[in-house]
């Protein structure tokens, strides 16, 4: 990495985590979260594997990027530093980007591939996204392994989001924000939930994100597929084009324990990248573009910063301003788009932010 972060840059972050810190508050009950040597950043605090190949050879990407990543001998011998027999590992997918930017089949099943190796049952696997119409509608039922397990904590989008069916009430995140019209001092309407498939169903968790642009949030990488995917009562973040929250609100949910230290391995798909307009592809299929490679780590702040600076050197390569800097048009709309959620999560201890501490490995078959 090339830049070093200034003591500007630096004291706004900070500023911006004690302000995250002081509007949200976390609460749970459960001991299956408590926090561990892989809980966020994990194992490998800064670093970030980058595997590209010209004909997206998925397998062979995964083994080098495990090996990259872990400095284990081979990859089964990788995934046995965060898996073993009679965990119940989530697989987090996102099916936002339909129809051009989603997850693959040959990706998905690699993982579960690299579970079963380290001894970890199909039946203990449990592949997930919030809303079953979404999951459903992108196919993602269909490529699973037979005994593989898939579920949902909501039926499909909402405006509201404020049904507790399929969320714990034991495990939130309480924040000063509502959407219009909502009252401050109702709890339902200040808090955002856990789902119960990360508190309940499962003790590790792998984040699958895409490499994708955001409207609000700027980019949508691993801290927010994990903030809106596993939480209700979202759009309070991004309620109109002008009252946007995401900077503060991505690091406080991420921050809950149940996520954080449950989140132990990310492995971001950017085989197709979509440098604009996101976080649909939808009519957006100019912006998409072959990028080649998968990413992989245990600290997604570091994760986040490195798919972020490949977003605007795409975007720069075209003739677009970088994402921060970006003024609304008729495919992105909003005012200002908050990339700082990656930067402030950093401070608030999450992963590094700092690149002169971040460790980019590319590599090229």
């Amino acid at each position: 990495m090339k830049h070093a972060i200034s003591r500007r840059d630096f004291a706004l972050a900070s500023l911006g985590a004690s302000a995250s810190v002081a509007l949200a508050q976390t609460a749970q009950t459960s001991s299956r979260a408590d926090a561990s040597r892989l809980s966020m950043p994990g194992l490998f605090r800064g670093r970030v594997v980058a595997v590209h190949h010209p004909a997206d050879a998925v397998p062979a990407m995964f083994e080098r990027g495990m090996r990259e990543l872990t400095g284990a001998p081979d990859k089964t011998a990788a995934w046995k530093l965060f898996f073993e027999p009679g965990d119940v590992v989530g697989i987090k997918l996102n099916p936002v980007g339909m129809p051009y930017v989603i997850n693959r089949a040959d990706v998905t099943r690699e993982i579960i591939a690299g579970l079963e190796s380290a001894g970890v049952k199909r039946r203990d696997i449990v592949v997930y996204d919030r809303y079953r119409a979404q999951f459903l509608k992108a196919g993602f039922d269909k490529f699973l392994p037979q005994g593989v397990r898939w579920t949902a904590a909501a039926e499909d989008y909402e405006n509201i989001q404020l049904a507790m069916e399929g969320y714990d009430p034991d495990h939130y995140m309480d924040m000063a924000l509502v959407q219009p019209g909502q009252v401050l001092n109702s709890p339902t309407h200040r808090r955002s939930y856990a789902a119960r498939f990360i508190s309940k169903e499962v003790n590790k968790l792998i984040n699958v994100p895409l490499l994708k642009d955001h409207q609000s949030a700027g980019v949508t990488l691993a801290l927010k597929n994990l903030s809106h995917g596993l939480v209700n009562n979202v759009r309070r973040s991004h309620s109109s084009n002008t009252l946007n929250a995401c900077g503060a609100f991505i690091p406080a949910v991420v921050a809950m324990p149940v996520i954080r230290n449950k989140t132990v391995l990310h492995i971001m798909e950017g085989i197709l990248g979509l440098y604009h307009g996101g976080p649909g592809s939808n009519n957006r299929k100019q912006f998409v573009w072959n990028h080649h490679t998968l990413y992989f780590a245990t600290d997604p702040v570091a994760m986040d910063r490195v798919g972020w600076d490949e977003l605007d050197r795409k975007r720069v390569s075209v003739g677009m301003k970088k994402i921060a800097e970006d003024l609304p048009d008729s495919f992105s709309t909003f005012l200002r788009r908050q990339p700082e959620h990656v930067e402030i999560a950093g401070a608030m201890g999450l992963g590094e932010w700092d690149e002169k501490k971040i460790e980019l490995r590319k590599v090229s078959l």
